[in-house]
């Protein structure tokens, strides 16, 4: 049930006899409906994002905990919804970096269909609640997907946005590129996170490996018709 909607591609790629070994401590919370986002959106970034596909991962802390915010993807907000002042100050670092205007959307799910695996190192969350849903065994099978990338995977490119993130450097190979820079989150955002320029550090290291960069803009970038 927990990996009910995680796609065959990455089943195979994680294998499956490992994911029967993963379970969460408190699975009822987290399949009752208590938990954002719910079910159905929970694995959307796989979804949006085959094994083969991965340029480079963005790892952050855990979903949204407001209503209707999570929907899948690490930082990514639906259209229509207000930007969570993380989001607003990950707009800013793009802006200072790569000179992209402030969009008035959140979703970030083209980045993902591009090559970025937005994953929170922690899938869920109760409502109103940061941080609840540590521990409940996400970790494991976070860790178990960063190791899969790195075992399999070359010159891959990892952002790692706060303390949570950077847990998993220690699985992460040589051979890949690890961008290490403070939660873009308020609170420590300028402990590190503006001025860290990661859109163009992703870039130079994808170029560096004779790979094709990313496009970070977004469709509400672009100028109303």
């Amino acid at each position: 049930m927990l990996f009910s909607e995680l796609p065959l591609n990455w089943c195979r790629f994680l294998d499956d006899r490992e994911l029967l070994d993963i379970t969460l401590s408190a699975d009822s919370r987290v399949l009752d409906g208590r938990a954002y986002p719910p079910l159905d959106k929970r694995m959307r970034a796989f979804q949006a994002c085959a094994p083969n596909s991965v340029k480079a991962v963005i790892i952050g802390q855990d979903p949204y905990h407001g209503v209707d915010q999570a929907m899948g993807f690490a930082f990514s907000v639906p259209e229509g919804q207000s930007l969570p002042p993380s989001l607003k100050n990950i707009f800013r670092e793009r802006a200072s970096d790569l000179g992209l205007p402030i969009p008035p959307s959140g979703d970030l799910s083209c980045w993902a269909e591009r090559g970025v695996l937005l994953m929170n190192r922690v899938l869920t969350v109760s409502p109103g609640e940061a941080g609840s849903h540590r521990s409940f065994g996400w970790e494991r099978f976070t860790s178990h997907i960063v190791s899969r990338l790195s075992e399999s995977k070359r010159h891959l490119v990892f952002c790692l946005w706060g303390r949570e993130a950077q847990s998993v450097c220690s699985l992460i190979s040589l051979r890949h590129t690890v961008i290490a820079a403070a939660h873009p989150s308020p609170l420590s955002a300028y402990r590190g996170f503006f001025g860290s320029k990661p859109f163009s550090k992703v870039n130079n290291a994808l170029i560096a490996h004779q790979q094709s960069e990313l496009d970070w803009s977004l469709p509400s970038d672009l100028p109303a018709d």
